[in-house]
């Protein structure tokens, strides 16, 4: 490698910056968050640099750089726009020994700068060193993504117990297979989840289990929304947890994708209904839950959609809270929200439509019997979830209720996936266009003005296809 990646400490350290540009002032930035005291050398410099730096009680010098500027300090950044006096300034940092970064210039460099994924106190440093920024950009931010933003109050929290632990467990190996057990189980996820009270607790228990007193195993459920069908929707926290699990439950409105995403050892179980065929009835899912969590293991059922709306997430809850399980539930992107904003159909327009209403078009008995009265509103927008077999009904009710004829109405078949295909039409046309037709579910029923936007609004990544007037 051309440059070891170092933790250097730097409060209350001098650091020269020669420049007085944007580059400069994202270098003092950095600089700044780690303590240094700066000394910032240029004739002419942006407003807010200077005030950065004398904000943490550096000084600015409005002058051409002079080699009496690098006395005492513990490292330089040459950063100006003339390439001959940032390569002087590097021969005359090299002949000091003094680490000097020359920005853009990694071959007169002693040292360079990585970006940085800030999770303080955790980092993570990336560089190339200096081959190609652009893909460091692009792998920081695709890790500024995937790393929970709480991972520095998880670092906080373990630093803060290192010691009680080391007296308990004097061995070091014997330490850090505590750590690493307890990173495997609860404790790191109640910490994430903001309940640091109960991770003390759990803490406890596994030090108690060490000093001859066993706790039982504790397993977890995980209730995580998996999103309407595009694997990108599904949520970076479902991510995490799905890749903790040791036994993942899954449903036919998860993509395969997302299944794929668990680890390779992990048990795969699927429990997936389509309309009227059961893998497994719904109270042998429920007992499911229980049933893996009950010898310790970690349990994530991965649910299409999300799980409190409509996906009967607070009934699969129910024997695990009756049991006393530890869970955690997850919310996805609910069809009505990705199916419509793929489909290009805003569910709320300040001229169109002020609120929207989320019905199920499938009753537990199969009928369609819902409080048509109060579903009238005009300048409401109506989702319907699973109403493909009951869609002549519905538009039926819905004008024999004072629902225009010439409602605008769009059907989106398998939303979000490279197979959506998004039909329109009216509310008086639409069952009769449909008619020896087939429609993949799953479909989402969209009802109100804001469907005439449809496809003026539909992004020009769009899955599949539309028809419209049907």
């Amino acid at each position: 490698m051309d440059f070891l990646p170092l933790g250097l400490k730097l409060t209350g350290q001098t650091v020269v910056i020669v420049g007085g540009g944007d580059t400069a002032l994202r270098k003092a930035g950095l600089l700044h968050r780690s303590g240094a005291v700066i000394r910032l050398i240029a004739p002419q410099w942006r407003t807010d640099l200077c005030a950065l730096v004398e904000q943490g009680g550096g000084d600015c010098r409005q002058r051409v750089y002079q080699e009496g500027d690098l006395d005492q300090a513990r490292l330089v950044v040459a950063c100006t726009d003339d390439d001959a006096l940032n390569q002087r300034i590097a021969g005359q940092c090299h002949a000091r020994g003094l680490p000097v970064n020359v920005v853009g210039r990694p071959e007169l460099s002693s040292f360079v700068f990585p970006a940085l994924v800030d999770r303080n106190p955790l980092f993570v440093a990336i560089t190339s060193s200096g081959a190609s920024p652009v893909l460091v950009r692009r792998l920081r931010d695709q890790l500024e993504a995937w790393l929970p933003a709480r991972w520095g109050r998880l670092a906080t929290f373990l630093g803060r117990l290192r010691e009680s632990v080391a007296a308990r467990l004097p061995g070091r190996r014997q330490r850090e297979a505590f750590w690493e057990a307890q990173l495997d189980g609860p404790l790191m996820e109640q910490v994430l989840s903001g309940h640091e009270s109960e991770a003390e607790h759990a803490l406890e228990r596994a030090l108690a289990g060490i000093d001859g007193n066993p706790a039982a195993a504790r397993g977890e459920v995980y209730l995580v929304g998996a999103g309407p069908g595009d694997p990108d929707l599904l949520t970076f926290r479902g991510h995490h947890l799905l890749t903790k699990a040791d036994v993942v439950l899954y449903d036919r409105l998860v993509a395969p994708e997302i299944v794929a995403l668990a680890r390779a050892d992990a048990e795969k179980v699927y429990v997936g209904k389509a309309r009227d065929q059961h893998a497994l009835p719904q109270g042998e899912i429920n007992d499911l839950l229980v049933h893996y969590a009950s010898q310790g293991k970690r349990v994530c059922r991965l649910k299409g959609g999300d799980p409190f709306i409509f996906g009967r997430g607070g009934e699969e809850l129910e024997n695990v809270v009756a049991a006393g399980i530890d869970f955690q539930v997850v919310p996805g992107v609910t069809a009505a929200a990705g199916c419509a904003a793929y489909a290009g159909i805003p569910l709320t327009h300040r001229d169109h439509a002020q609120s929207v209403r989320f019905v199920t078009g499938h009753r537990r008995d199969g009928s369609v019997d819902l409080d048509w009265p109060n579903l009238m509103a005009e300048q409401e927008t109506l989702v319907f979830y699973m109403g493909l077999v009951g869609l002549k009904e519905i538009c039926a009710q819905l004008m024999a209720h004072g629902r225009a004829p010439d409602t605008p109405i769009a059907l989106v078949s398998r939303g979000t996936t490279d197979a959506q295909e998004v039909i329109t039409g009216q509310l008086d046309s639409l069952p009769a266009a449909l008619e020896g037709r087939t429609v993949h579910a799953p479909t989402l029923i969209i009802v109100g003005s804001v469907v005439s936007l449809h496809p003026r609004y539909r992004w020009f990544g769009e899955a599949g296809r539309s028809t419209p007037d049907a």
